[in-house]
């Protein structure tokens, strides 16, 4: 999507396509008992292996109950509910980025009339790359 690669250690891997942890999809509480109305906060608060968990961790489980509260049953998002999500939760990262290449790229794919759909991981890959070029952390 984006033109970035990610390399992972051989070894045990997670497909797109395959269940996600269950600390972030179904078979959580959060997940399982919670309709997607239900504040992230909430959702967070209720997964018991993050009771102790570090930023870190409480952040990418954000990001994942985010993704899955915009996601379609399928667990994959449309380009312009890509592009929604970005402008309403993640709009301090992409404040000023608007002349930037590289965001005019990934914006216009969003833009795109095209049947593909996003799914978590491209949400994660663009994630970071919006975040590599945020002023907020220069």
């Amino acid at each position: 999507m984006c033109g970035c690669r990610t390399s992972v250690p051989s070894g045990k891997q997670n497909s797109v396509s395959q269940p996600a942890p269950a600390s972030t999809k179904k078979g959580t509480p959060a997940a399982a008992g919670m309709p997607k109305g239900v504040p992230v906060a909430k959702q967070l608060a209720s997964i018991k292996a993050l009771r102790k968990g570090s930023d870190l961790e409480k952040a990418f489980a954000t990001a994942a109950l985010v993704y899955n509260s915009y996601a379609d049953p399928e667990s994959k998002l449309s380009k312009s509910e890509t592009k929604s999500l970005l402008q309403s939760q993640f709009w301090h990262f992409i404040q000023g980025q608007e002349n930037k290449p590289k965001y005019q790229e990934i914006i216009s794919s969003l833009d795109e009339e095209s049947e593909n759909k996003i799914n978590f991981e491209d949400f994660m890959i663009m994630l970071v790359s919006l975040t590599l070029m945020s002023d907020l952390l220069q």
